[in-house]
């Protein structure tokens, strides 16, 4: 088990509610030690680090919720704007606490600091991260770039000549810094999730070489495609893929989940223009809560969308845009939803059609519910929309946590036991 890092140390210290004099005091050190952990000027011993992460296990505190302070550590990888993580980190019974994180894009980084610890560091480009700089974890959690195995970004590629899939040295081989992480630190599990398509990308041949990598590192792997219509308004298959490291019981597939066919309608994430929730700006405005004119469709824009619509059906194709009303489910929200909105447009009574707004799109992927705290939406909405476009579907990371939170609590290791530490000297 490695050491600390300044980040982990003050997350663990802030578990036990101590001040960095009353953790000096434990560990009979002087604060400025402590001080000069927490800055990275140095690094505690590992005994120290095994005997403070032990401490926090067994110290038996509550959050507000009722839950412990941690059952089990995560890494969240590929975080976007972290919808794997709300899930891990609100399981039942259970709390996960994220140790590290990592995400490339500025924008994405700026909502994910707006909506969990503003002071945490955020990695960039995990190709320069090194194994040595990832502190030590139970579960790994990734939702690594689907677009080199979607449907929609094989055939843009294809159409421009580019390679796709792990041919995409940009994007498509970022698996295997997911491999090379889960080989240098061997953690108890791990929860991917992609397209759906990535089964049947290159004619299955890259799923199998994903599986069989996986399997090489001695995890015992399942997998499932979801369909998050079972719990939000909206068509939006993904594939997840599951480890447990060794021999395991666990498997995706004996999730229950909820009929898609009885899952809730849009009516559910729509602005209901009637007063009853508060005027947002710039999504809403006045007494009733009225959605903005600016995400109704100019007249240009609707007939474009029409003739498009038109000319692709004359030839056969199933191309153009999605109207619906509040008793529909959408179609799946993507990253491009910034561009024209054509793939869930909103009927209005006498007016052109008009998007979701940003807020309507949190609700969309479960980032949000009516009556409870919203998301912070920090940026544009041109950034929102790509952000939300490309996220996972939070309830249903809500229900893989439920079902794996139990299975990765009790893998984790207590290699000291505390009674055996008492107090510590610093090496």
């Amino acid at each position: 088990m490695t050491t600390l890092t300044p980040t982990e140390l003050r997350t663990l210290r802030e578990d036990l509610d101590l001040t960095q004099e009353e953790l000096a005091e434990h560990l009979n050190c002087n604060r400025r030690t402590v001080l000069r952990w927490e800055s990275g000027e140095t690094t505690p011993s590992t005994v120290t680090a095994l005997h403070l992460r032990q401490l926090v296990r067994e110290s038996g505190q509550r959050d507000p919720n009722g839950l412990q302070a941690a059952d089990f550590t995560f890494i969240d990888l590929f975080a976007g704007i972290g919808g794997m993580r709300r899930g891990f980190e609100r399981v039942d019974d259970y709390r996960g606490r994220c140790v590290y994180t990592c995400e490339w894009d500025r924008f994405s980084r700026q909502t994910y600091r707006a909506n969990f610890q503003p002071g945490e560091q955020i990695a960039g480009d995990i190709r320069e991260v090194r194994t040595t700089d990832i502190p030590q974890h139970d579960l790994l959690l990734a939702g690594f770039p689907c677009q080199p195995f979607s449907l929609a970004g094989v055939s843009k590629k294809n159409s421009l000549g580019r390679p796709h899939g792990f041919a995409d040295e940009t994007q498509g081989t970022l698996f295997f810094d997911i491999a090379r992480i889960l080989r240098d630190h061997e953690p108890v599990a791990f929860l991917l999730e992609n397209v759906k398509h990535l089964q049947n990308h290159d004619r299955g041949r890259t799923m199998e070489v994903i599986l069989r990598t996986l399997k090489g590192l001695g995890y015992d792997v399942t997998t499932r495609v979801i369909d998050a219509r079972s719990f939000l308004p909206q068509h939006r298959q993904r594939v997840f893929i599951a480890g447990f490291r060794g021999d395991s019981d666990f498997d995706l597939k004996d999730l229950d989940l909820p009929d898609p066919a009885d899952g809730p309608r849009l009516d559910s994430i729509l602005h209901p223009e009637d007063g009853s929730e508060e005027a947002e700006s710039p999504y809403t405005s006045g007494e009733l809560a009225l959605v903005s004119g600016k995400y109704t469709l100019s007249d240009h824009l609707w007939s474009y969308l029409q003739e498009y619509a038109r000319r692709h059906r004359a030839r056969g194709n199933g191309f153009g845009f999605g109207l619906v009303g509040p008793d529909d489910t959408a179609r799946t929200l993507s990253a491009r939803y910034y561009k024209d909105g054509s793939e869930i447009l909103i009927r209005q009574n006498g007016a052109n059609p008009r998007r979701l707004t940003p807020r309507e799109c949190a609700r969309l992927m479960g980032f949000d519910d009516f009556g409870q705290s919203m998301f912070e939406i920090p940026v544009s909405d041109t950034q929102a929309y790509k952000q939300f476009g490309n996220a996972v579907a939070v309830p249903v990371v809500d229900a893989v946590a439920r079902a794996m939170a139990p299975h990765v609590a009790s893998r984790v290791s207590n290699p000291y036991q505390l009674s055996l530490l008492p107090r510590l000297r610093t090496a």
